[in-house]
């Protein structure tokens, strides 16, 4: 099949359905802090960079009809959702296990930007986001999430269009899987909370006349910021090791 110059941009349009797809929801670039253009203009370059090796899975479909060409684009951007959707589901259970977290220390009363929504978010969430996603990027998970794209034309080729009820199965396993995995990395925190909580419940009841909850709490926040000195390292470590399996590694 000789490729002519509307085939070209027929197939790169087609590729840049699901790349683009997945680049608009990927945790990090799809920060409210992240501009448009700059996404728009990283989705085009990734887009003209992977068109060579996928232009084989991608040019005999180039030449449809246009209401089966609609339906391929709808059903690649969907795709290419789907895919940016694992990782970004990974790093929003991050988010809710470190506004836990400042919760149950106590910690949870001091709002500030957020990293990836416009919404304000704990402070201790806010750092614990921003130091994952930095690392997550020093380590390069955005090339993992670009190796998935590639991957996926093998998994699911253009003939086989978007499966809703594959979809949610993905969705379902990826959010039980994230819950889990966040689960493990604040139970420290979670055990701590009860503990330092039934202490103090205790001495209320042996010494009613004492303010426990005031004079209690600022000894409640510094243990549980030692206890994050102490764990954050861990903490990002198994962080950074569960990303693939759960996420891409599907």
């Amino acid at each position: 099949m000789i490729a002519t110059l509307p085939d070209v941009v027929v197939a790169a349009f087609i590729a840049f359905c699901r790349i683009g797809g997945c680049f608009l929801v990927m945790p990090g670039l799809s920060s409210v802090r992240v501009p448009m253009q700059i996404r728009l203009f990283v989705a085009v370059a990734a887009t003209i960079a992977l068109l060579p090796p996928l232009w084989d899975s991608i040019l005999p479909y180039v030449r449809q009809r246009p209401d089966a060409l609609f339906l391929l684009v709808v059903s690649e951007s969907l795709i290419g959702v789907l895919i940016g959707l694992m990782a970004r589901l990974y790093v929003l259970a991050l988010q809710f296990i470190g506004s836990s977290i400042s919760m149950l220390i106590g910690f949870g009363g001091a709002m500030g930007p957020a990293i990836e929504e416009a919404e304000p978010q704990p402070a201790l969430a806010a750092l614990l986001s921003f130091s994952a996603l930095l690392l997550l990027f020093l380590l390069n998970f955005h090339h993992e999430v670009i190796k998935a794209l590639v991957s996926s034309y093998r998994v699911a080729p253009l003939n086989m269009m978007f499966n809703p009820q594959s979809a949610l199965v993905d969705v379902t396993d990826t959010l039980s899987e994230s819950f889990f995995v966040m689960l493990r990395l604040g139970s420290p925190f979670v055990a701590y909370a009860i503990l330092i909580n039934l202490a103090i419940g205790f001495v209320n009841k042996l010494t009613p006349q004492i303010p426990v909850y005031f004079i209690s709490l600022p000894f409640v926040i510094t243990g549980g910021l030692i206890l994050m000195y102490l764990g954050v390292g861990v903490f990002l470590t198994l962080f950074a090791d569960g990303f693939v399996p759960v996420t891409v590694g599907r």
